[in-house]
């Protein structure tokens, strides 16, 4: 049985042997999954799209140092990663900032709709309501906690691959993640009516 990560792998392959179209491959593959963390870090949609292309780039240029001993795709991650850290630090020596939050802002509107139970007006507005402090409260997390969990709740990583995307020890992820956890359910808990003894 071939995994995506096999798949991934044949794909590096025949890129390091003259083949352009397998890269075009990776990319279509996970460009809108890779635009999804860029804008985490990069909230202007415009820049985010440069930070990704510049994320392939590198990637390409890259990819005979990839040995394969993690998946390609955290490997691009962690790339990806770099680059729209090191784009901020860019933008903060021009004292520049963007306030572009609408692309996020239409993720938790559409992970809202499907926390709604019936289609009646108060449950849309408390859905609406409940997607609108989630999504404040994700905006307010500290950069790392912010792309821990949403690396596990949003994109489905396990620990082990968040680790190496974050180039950080297993247990420090999900520090990060119950952390992250926690600010958010002090935020949601009033909207949600349940005690301080329980998350949600």
């Amino acid at each position: 049985m071939t995994t995506e990560r096999d798949v991934d792998q044949l794909l590096v392959e025949s890129v390091l042997n003259g083949d352009k179209r397998a890269f075009e491959l990776l990319v279509l593959k996970y460009q809108r999954k890779l635009m999804r963390l860029i804008l985490y870090y990069v909230k202007n949609h415009s820049e985010a799209e440069d930070v990704v292309q510049d994320t392939f780039i590198k990637a390409y240029r890259a990819l005979p140092n990839f040995r394969g001993d993690s998946a390609f795709y955290t490997w691009l991650y962690r790339i990806g990663v770099n680059s729209a850290k090191n784009h901020l630090i860019s933008q903060r020596r021009r004292m520049t900032t963007s306030t572009d939050t609408a692309m996020e802002d239409l993720e938790f509107a559409r992970d809202a709709n499907r926390l709604r139970e019936s289609s009646t007006p108060e449950s849309i507005l408390a859905s609406k309501q409940l997607a609108s402090r989630v999504s404040d409260a994700m905006n307010a997390l500290p950069d790392e906690l912010k792309l821990a969990i949403s690396l596990r709740e949003i994109e489905g990583m396990t620990y082990d691959e968040i680790a190496d995307i974050m180039e950080c020890p297993i247990g420090t992820v999900r520090s990060r993640i119950f952390r992250a956890r926690e600010m958010i359910a002090i935020k949601i808990r009033p909207l949600l009516g349940t005690k301080l003894d329980r998350r949600w």
